[in-house]
């Protein structure tokens, strides 16, 4: 067979992308950000115990190895020169906790992803040690004390697992987010491997002061983190190593985003002001604050946007987190089976077009912002004999809807001018009626853009841009103009806030369910755990007393 024309394109870049539920390698042109390839691998997180959530470390980077060899060998079938790419970014899930032994390159336990909410009691012991007048957590991190940052995951790691507590002792131990995992093995491994993270990912750890962008010596005290175990913060954009294996082999990796981040980049958010939401397992709304830290009065979080080269300047971001949303349609599929593929989640919902006052919170984690409550669970309320699975997934789909018109709110508040509408970005957003549903319950249009892999455009535009790479220019008027589509409202105002008004009444039912008991030991509490031990007691004397009668009885 004759080999295909080799195709003429500008310089490449790769993104990988690492997230929940999979691992993706992409190919954009640097010229007109055109994607020319990608390869994708599903991955299936463990829930070993109830409320723990992980993933196998080892899987994930040989995910990340398939995807890039398998797109290459695409690039190949279409002609394109695998030597066209000059550089690699690495976009990642955030504050999902990994440790290493630094001597074998072997994990000492398998990551613990930011949804896992083992960690509640943990959080509980540490928020009695904060003074009630001085949340120096807070003011240095931007984040509240929660079981969503890899510092209360590192914690429990090391007050549980007698691996990585020797590991500790002994210096073989490195820390990591998934971003500093991949990195350390891309650039070698055992073998001089560079241990580092940049500064998105570093300011989810809940151990990196955002005012100084360095890991705070006060903080890794007050958690108790040794700070010889902590990877090197870098900007989000410059050269940390080369590519030591594979078909990229001696490519450098030059570009580092925690995956919101990257997003925000990819949706070309430059200017204070700018938002976008990204609908994927979570859903995440960040609004570009410029180079100010704004402190949000509203249960959003303070947090690092981006920091496009080490001379170049810190840009904040107020951001607005929810631990469910592509993750409820999962759920419904793999849980409950009311659907094959979350492709079918559309035509379900259609059928009906409407939830018949079946509302569903999806707080199988809590609930993230704006309200940061652990003890809430997930509810499916509002049901009738007349409610069917069509309900149930029209409802799951106005879930995500609501949700992020809560963090909408708390961001206009914060930000003291309403957004005028909003730009989307995930592959949720291919569903049609999830966009209708998001612009009717918002009442401003939602602005979504042809190429939705925004996240990894975002990642290959800093990897590109990179000082020593320079083939990706980041000026306004050298950016590649991005076609939108735009979806208008279509109900009234009073119509949405009527829903939305039994939505909140619906969560607040969601509240106040989990007491923390379970979560640390992975117990299952039978019904009597919940009871007083004299009542238990009382009432068991009652039943004993009660059978003698009834068998006395001719």
């Amino acid at each position: 067979m004759e080999a295909p024309e080799k195709s003429v394109v500008g310089p490449l870049v790769g993104a990988v992308v690492q997230g929940t539920n999979s691992s993706r390698f992409l190919v954009f042109d640097s010229k007109t950000a055109e994607l020319l390839s990608h390869h994708q691998v599903e991955l299936t997180p463990e829930y070993p115990k109830e409320g723990w959530v992980e993933q196998d470390p080892k899987e994930i980077l040989q995910s990340v190895y398939e995807c890039i060899e398998r797109t290459c060998e695409k690039l190949n079938e279409l002609g394109i020169e695998i030597s066209n790419i000059k550089a690699i970014g690495v976009s990642n899930q955030r504050e999902t906790t990994l440790i290493w032994d630094k001597l074998t390159g072997e994990p000492l336990y398998n990551a613990v992803v930011w949804l896992d909410v083992r960690t509640q009691s943990t959080v509980e012991n540490l928020s009695k040690k904060i003074p009630g007048n001085n949340n120096f957590v807070k003011s240095k991190t931007g984040l509240p004390l929660s079981t969503y940052f890899s510092a209360v995951k590192l914690r429990w790691l090391l007050d549980n697992v007698r691996n990585v507590q020797k590991a500790v002792e002994e210096g073989r131990a490195l820390f990591g987010t998934i971003d500093s995992w991949l990195i350390w093995n891309m650039t070698g491994g055992v073998n001089e491997g560079i241990h580092c993270t940049d500064v998105t990912n570093a300011s989810r750890t809940m151990l990196f002061n955002i005012h100084s962008l360095e890991w705070d010596k006060d903080l890794c005290d007050f958690f108790e983190i040794p700070l010889n175990i902590l990877p090197n913060v870098q900007s989000c954009s410059e050269i940390y190593g080369l590519m030591k294996a594979g078909t990229l082999e001696g490519v450098p990796i030059s570009g580092c985003l925690g995956d919101q981040s990257a997003a925000l980049v990819g949706q070309m958010c430059f200017q204070e002001g700018q938002a976008k939401n990204t609908y994927g397992t979570g859903c995440f709304l960040l609004c570009n604050t410029g180079r100010k830290c704004v402190f949000s009065e509203h249960g959003l979080l303070t947090t690092v946007a981006y920091k496009l080269g080490r001379d170049k300047p810190i840009v904040y971001a107020l951001e607005g987190s929810v631990a469910i949303a592509g993750a409820v349609i999962r759920w419904l599929k793999d849980n409950l089976g009311i659907i094959k593929t979350a492709e079918e989640i559309e035509k379900l919902a259609k059928e009906v077009g409407t939830s018949y006052g079946c509302y569903f919170i999806p707080a199988f984690s809590g609930l993230y912002a704006p309200y940061w409550d652990p003890s809430a669970r997930g509810i499916i309320c509002g049901l009738t004999q007349f409610t069917n699975k069509s309900h149930i997934a029209f409802a799951a789909l106005e879930a995500v809807c609501f949700q992020t018109r809560e963090i909408l709110d708390a961001m206009n508040h914060d930000c003291g001018i309403p957004l005028s509408h909003l730009q989307v970005d995930g592959k949720m957003t291919n569903n049609k009626i999830l966009m209708q549903l998001q612009a009717d319950i918002l009442h401003i249009p939602v602005i979504k853009p042809s190429m939705p892999e925004t996240t990894a455009l975002g990642v290959a535009m800093a990897a590109g841009a990179a000082e020593g790479v320079d083939i990706w220019s980041l000026k306004p008027e050298d950016l590649s103009p991005v076609l939108m589509e735009r979806v208008e409202p279509q109900i009234k105002a009073t119509e949405s806030e009527i829903r939305y008004s039994v939505w909140k009444k619906a969560v607040m039912k969601s509240m106040g369910w989990f007491t923390t008991k379970s979560t640390e030991n992975g117990d299952s509490a039978g019904i009597f755990s919940s009871l007083p031990l004299g009542f238990f007691i009382v009432s068991s004397v009652m039943i004993l007393i009660g059978a003698r009668y009834v068998s006395d009885i001719p």
